[in-house]
């Protein structure tokens, strides 16, 4: 008797409580709002005090490096408008990022570049999220991770500008290309990562596939993919020191074609980048550091040399090696106050075929202090001092150094979700 009024209460309760309905069988356990893109926009301006006129500035080169310093021209002559490039204001560019997951297997990121030239994508690729293992695949458009900076955006750079290793060797653009990247952390300690990376083989300015042609002297395109990309990296700490020493080598095709002295001449064969890397970060406090970074870069270049206007057009057995490093120093003050030094040194400039360029060293000394105001808003004094360019006479073909001063007020601007900055 005890058990059916028991029983009876329980029942009532059975019945009048809500029965949840049944999931369609194709309805997907998938929410779509876990998965919104993070978008964010960050926007470059500065304003630019030169001691040379902009006509001066279009003219000058670093001798077999740099086509046009102040106009973002490679030796080969690629025009992408150098950033800050014009005296008086400069809207450098704006960046529309957008980051998300995809599923719990892929993540997905773009990075969408505005000049007021045109629109372009920076970076698009998806990176592997559940391989496990220590390992990491990447695939699309991406920014190398040769060295230490290559794999930075501009707004994350302690100056304005690129070391002169950088804008000789890899270019205004930077290793970005189309392709695969395999990444692994090795299961130890210290943190150690390897990775290797094959691309189309498109970045111009120590690389290229693309067919060329020189008064009648052709030379095909190389089968891509024709680049590609190993590094070792490592990071361990001492007390409130952190040591980020690394290695970086790429080798690929190389075709390219200019004009040198008024002759139009090319190159076809195979480049070697070498990268050492170091970064040292001690702390004081959560907001204050003192950071010295440095890279040393040698490129080697081995092909087929052309000359026009020589009987058989002159091809020539051609070894061109070329050598420089930058060192800089930042000083974290707080949270608000940065300032720091950077110098640049181009010292090896060697030719076996056509060497008539002028000896090295090429320098450059920049000091800056900034101000920001908050983790997205900053401002920026930059002053540097470019003994590395070069005027040439059209007729002689003489070298002559100048020496170029720049001041530059920079502002940059962050707004909405943006994903945090490797270290």
């Amino acid at each position: 008797m005890k058990r059916s009024l028991l029983i009876i209460p329980l029942l009532s309760t059975l019945v009048s409580a809500e029965v949840p309905p049944l999931k369609p069988k194709n309805q997907s356990s998938f929410v779509q709002s876990q998965y919104i893109p993070d978008i964010s926009l960050i926007v470059d301006a500065s304003l630019v005090g030169r001691n040379r006129t902009q006509d001066e500035l279009s003219t000058l080169n670093v001798p077999g490096l740099i086509e046009s310093f102040y106009t973002g021209a490679s030796h080969d002559g690629h025009e992408h408008g150098a950033l800050n490039g014009n005296n008086g204001f400069n809207l450098n560019y704006a960046e529309l990022v957008l980051s998300s997951n995809v599923d719990p297997y892929f993540a997905l990121d773009a990075v969408f570049h505005f000049g007021e030239e045109g629109v372009e994508i920076e970076e698009a690729y998806f990176t592997t999220t559940a391989l496990g293992y220590g390992t990491r695949i990447r695939g699309g458009k991406f920014l190398s991770e040769f060295g230490r900076m290559n794999k930075q955006h501009h707004h994350t750079w302690d100056f304005n500008d690129a070391p002169l290793v950088y804008s000789a060797f890899l270019g205004p653009e930077g290793l970005s290309d189309v392709g695969l990247q395999f990444h692994y952390v090795l299961p130890i300690e210290p943190y150690v990562m390897a990775g290797l990376e094959v691309m189309q083989g498109r970045s111009e300015t120590s690389f290229g596939n693309e067919s060329i042609d020189v008064n009648g002297t052709t030379f095909d395109a190389p089968t891509p993919p024709s680049l590609a990309i190993a590094y070792l990296k490592t990071s361990f700490e001492l007390g409130n020191t952190t040591f980020l020493p690394g290695i970086s080598y790429a080798y690929g095709s190389t075709q390219k074609q200019h004009t040198h002295n008024g002759v139009e001449e090319g190159f076809s064969g195979h480049t070697s980048l070498y990268d050492a890397e170091l970064t040292i970060k001690h702390y004081f406090n959560s907001y204050s550091y003192l950071q010295f970074q440095s890279e040393w870069m040698m490129r080697v270049q081995k092909g087929s040399a052309i000359e026009a206007g020589i009987p058989n057009n002159n091809i020539e057995d051609q070894i061109i090696r070329q050598s420089g490093l930058y060192a800089q120093l930042i000083y974290a003050q707080d949270q608000n106050w940065h300032y720091g030094l950077r110098y640049d040194n181009i010292y090896q400039n060697e030719f076996e075929v056509d060497g008539d360029y002028p000896p090295t060293p090429y320098q450059r000394y920049t000091l800056m202090s900034e101000y920001h105001f908050s983790e997205f808003s900053r401002l920026r004094l930059q002053y540097d001092y470019n003994s590395a360019v070069y005027s040439q006479d059209e007729t002689t073909g003489i070298y002559q150094q100048e020496d170029v001063q720049t001041l530059m007020l920079s502002f940059n601007f962050a707004i909405g979700a943006h994903a945090a900055h490797s270290f």
